[in-house]
């Protein structure tokens, strides 16, 4: 039998972000940058970012239960869910180069926590498929639910990896929706307007025309398939099959199942289903991200988990 220390450890490189390469990039990296938050949401973020330094990077294991709940609920598909089917999935990856560590190693490249939530964006640089002679930068999410001070519940945007066979995964006692996810100031409610006009409006009815109202000329984009700018935004999107403009609703034809504004930032997360690589008769759940954050009463900046895709084969 093969060992399944590769895929374990190519699962927690999703889980935690990878270190950059030395080669060109075709996209811009990301900006280290903070969402505000209220004492509470920087305590819990704190809590989860010593967390993920002591238990994830570092591997004191036995320090676990210090910062997660005994019935911790894992919705990562290639990880057990509860707390002991976390220690034994970390224990089975190699030990750390440095088990006493300070500082992360590889820090989220953006952070925020509101109500009950943390979230963190990673960012990794990695060969470009298309061309190896580049790198791409690609953004990897954490969501974090806190409860009696230690963190209750997980979702990231890794898929299945094959070979991960039939992991039980966490069931949520009720929608992440209806979990405290705080209350909303003004300035945050125009920038959840801002963001449903992106994608709901644009992306959902097809209104890309929308853009020239509510995005900034310079739009930065973290999709490395997507063109930099609010233009290379709306020729790209207007390419895609079957965007075709139609009456706008107030309904969702696709609603995210979490809605997190933290000031300036939006992160929206969804649901998503995909066949099992083990077994193409089986769905599973894994979880997408759109994060957009405004900036002069303008839609800045977008990240969501995309990679390359490598080039299809001739035939």
């Amino acid at each position: 039998m093969k060992s399944l220390r590769p895929k374990l450890f190519a699962t927690v490189l999703m889980l935690s972000g990878t270190g950059s390469l030395l080669a060109e990039a075709i996209n811009p990296p990301n900006m280290p940058q903070t969402a505000p938050m209220n004492k509470q949401e920087k305590k819990n973020l704190d809590m989860v970012l010593e967390w993920w330094r002591v238990v994830i990077q570092n591997r004191h294991l036995d320090q676990a239960p210090k910062y997660q709940a005994e019935d911790y609920i894992q919705h990562n598909p290639n990880v057990p869910t509860g707390r002991a089917g976390f220690v034994e999935f970390f224990g089975k990856l190699p030990k750390p180069k440095d088990p006493n560590d300070a500082k992360l190693e590889n820090p989220p490249v953006v952070t925020g926590a509101k109500g009950d939530f943390v979230w963190l964006i990673f960012e990794t640089e990695q060969p470009n498929p298309r061309d190896p002679s580049k790198t791409y930068h690609s953004n990897s999410f954490d969501v974090l639910r806190i409860q009696n001070g230690k963190v209750q519940e997980h979702w990231d945007s890794a898929m299945k990896m094959p070979g991960s066979g039939n992991i039980p995964t966490g069931v949520s006692p009720k929608p992440p929706s209806e979990w405290n996810t705080g209350k909303l100031s003004k300035d945050e409610e125009t920038t959840l307007a801002m963001a449903t006009e992106e994608l709901k409006d644009m992306l959902q009815y097809g209104h890309l025309e929308l853009a020239d109202k509510t995005m900034d000329p310079g739009y930065i984009q973290h999709n490395p398939n997507v063109p930099q700018g609010r233009d290379g935004f709306k020729t790209f999107m207007s390419r895609v099959p079957g965007r075709t403009p139609q009456e706008i609703k107030p309904e969702w034809k696709n609603a995210p199942v979490l809605t997190l504004i933290n000031g300036p930032y939006s992160l929206m997360m969804w649901d998503r289903m995909a066949k099992d690589p083990d077994d193409p008769s089986k769905m599973y759940t894994w979880n997408h991200y759109d994060v957009v954050r405004t900036e002069n009463g303008k839609i800045k900046e977008h990240w969501d988990e995309a990679r390359i895709n490598p080039p299809q084969p001739n035939k």
